[in-house]
């Protein structure tokens, strides 16, 4: 069954093609590949891949996340994240494992949580924080970055 599973995580659900640029909260099912600008929350019920040449002002939330381009906001990874050697972060990141090639910037707290407690713990305090700012922001702005 899980071979299964792995086998329709790899096919790409939703393109986010390079001339696109997109402005709003998206939310996706499956693997998710952006190679555009996005300028809103990004929420993945699977994989998300963010090309080279990718601009993002977004929170992003998936399970697997790649990052190739630059990411200026936080990065929720439920199973393990991989920035590449041309990736850019601007913001915290909270994963199960991480993989960090050279030459990659993060600029931003990483918390890597090695149990289910440390996870929980990290995405409810993340989650609290989020709710503060939107309350601060006037209610509307889900973006952090804003």
């Amino acid at each position: 069954m899980p071979e299964k599973a792995n086998r329709k995580d790899l096919s790409i659900n939703t393109i986010i093609g390079p001339n696109t640029g997109v402005r709003g909260h998206i939310e996706a099912a499956g693997f998710t590949r952006v190679d555009g600008s996005v300028h809103g929350d990004l929420t993945v019920k699977g994989r998300i891949v963010v090309g080279e040449r990718a601009r993002m002002k977004s929170n992003i939330t998936g399970t697997q996340i790649t990052i190739g381009g630059v990411v200026r906001g936080n990065i929720l990874a439920g199973e393990r994240l991989v920035i590449l050697s041309t990736g850019l972060v601007i913001g915290d990141v909270i994963t199960r494992r991480i993989q960090v090639d050279e030459g990659c910037i993060v600029h931003g707290k990483v918390i890597v949580c090695s149990s289910e407690e440390k996870w929980n713990e990290a995405v409810a305090e993340y989650k609290d924080e989020l709710s503060v700012r939107k309350a601060l922001s006037g209610g509307d702005a889900k973006n952090v970055q804003d």
